[in-house]
């Protein structure tokens, strides 16, 4: 609580880039964002306004001007769906039933002809819920990962932009998202009312879960594919060492695909799922600051390199979901999603599933089901769909360097 006050209280006036600024570091904004007194940062909740406070006073100490449509914020309503897998709508309209979010917005006006949209949703889970892997009761969710870190990035890459004079040739808008575990409410609000020209919009950077960024520095990068100078700018600025997990498509569980969709280049880092997410144990002392600081600068690096090049060019991708194979069976394991190596890692073991019946283990690489080779995750789901219940299957893993041959009964 003592640190809240403390950042809280910070009061920064100033009016040129000349000015000096103090920078909050992105431990301080987690611990903040992921503290017990803003109960998880549900959309709609006193928590998540007291939240959406907090980084609009961020903002105004950076020296980003107001781009809400209220100051620094937009405010939007839906009703929530009776059925939690179907996305609730989005409404103008006040009325009874509604739940409230609100988008979080600012801005850095450069008076270029093009305008880069860097976001990071803040919204969590509240006390549990719809979404929540907890099964003992409702708990403070903090979302320190999900995604105070995505924010505290975003807001770090805003204090470096705002006194940078080397990225001049785009305007920088910021938008710290409501309602994405909702259904990516407030980024597909956001754009159509956005706040800028859309048309002018050159690409978009989104950040989401990149708090923890494993021994390997392993990045998954989403939306390489949806414009052709991605590919060449990720690899030529990755002085870091980061070893990249490209994914092609701009379609997935986050923010970025609402600008997708209205035909806008996406960039979405990921440090990957673990064993706290969507539960109460996901805190701010579990996070990886310095590999936090790795990712921050790597994206800055891109964001310079990209200044240059004008308007970049817009591509279609696949959409790699609609590649995933339908299910009968189950191994009961959570894949490593950032293992780029030869096989299938597992990242998690569910009890009394069979993987953990036949004695697997995490960090296990499958590289064999049956008859049939795994080589990557789509290789092994397409194995795996192949199954029915009560039948078994030779399972070959790869653990520490020795090949381990078990039996599976699904």
């Amino acid at each position: 609580m003592r640190l809240i006050l403390t950042v809280l209280c910070l009061v920064i006036l100033f009016s040129c880039k000349d000015k000096v600024v103090k920078l909050v570091s992105m431990e301080e904004d987690v611990e903040v964002l992921a503290d017990d007194s803003f109960s998880g940062r549900e959309t709609g909740t006193i928590g998540e306004i007291k939240a959406s406070q907090y980084i609009a006073r961020r903002y105004e100490e950076i020296g980003l001007e107001m781009k809400g449509s209220d100051g620094y914020f937009q405010e939007f309503s839906f009703k929530p769906s009776v059925n939690p897998h179907k996305k609730p709508n989005v409404s103008d309209s006040v009325g009874d039933g509604l739940i409230y979010g609100r988008n979080v917005v600012g801005f850095i006006n450069n008076n270029a002809p093009t305008t880069v949209v860097i976001g990071a949703h803040y919204d969590h889970l509240g006390l549990g819920g719809v979404g929540s892997l907890h099964r003992d009761g409702e708990a403070i969710h903090n979302g320190a990962d999900d995604n105070a870190s995505g924010v505290a990035i975003m807001l770090r890459l805003a204090h470096t932009l705002a006194f940078n004079d080397t990225t001049e040739s785009n305007n920088f808008v910021f938008v710290a998202f409501s309602g994405e575990e909702m259904g990516l409410l407030g980024s597909a609000y956001w754009v159509k009312n956005a706040t800028v020209d859309i048309s002018t919009v050159n690409y978009m950077i989104n950040m989401d879960m990149v708090g923890r960024l494993n021994a390997e520095n392993t990045l998954a990068v989403h939306g390489v594919g949806t414009s052709p100078i991605f590919k060449q700018t990720l690899f030529a600025n990755n002085e870091q060492g980061l070893n990249l997990a490209e994914h092609e498509s701009g379609v997935g569980p986050s923010d970025h695909t609402s600008f997708y969709i209205a035909d806008i280049p996406v960039l979405h880092f990921f440090t990957g799922q673990h064993e706290d997410y969507h539960k109460p144990s996901d805190d701010s002392e579990k996070l990886n600051y310095q590999g936090m600081t790795t990712i921050s600068d790597y994206i800055l690096a891109i964001v310079k390199d990209l200044d240059d090049h004008g308007k970049i060019a817009f591509r279609k991708t696949k959409d790699e979901s609609e590649e995933v194979p339908a299910f009968k069976v189950g191994l009961g394991v959570v894949p490593d999603y950032l293992f780029t190596g030869k096989g299938m890692r597992i990242d998690g073991v569910s009890e009394d599933r069979p993987a953990q019946k036949a004695g697997l283990q995490k960090g296990d690489i499958v590289v064999q089901m049956g008859d049939s080779t795994v080589v990557d995750l789509m290789s092994y789901m397409r194995v795996l769909a192949t199954y029915d219940n009560g039948q078994k299957a030779k399972v070959i893993v790869d653990r520490d360097g020795q090949p381990l041959e078990v039996e599976v009964e699904f």
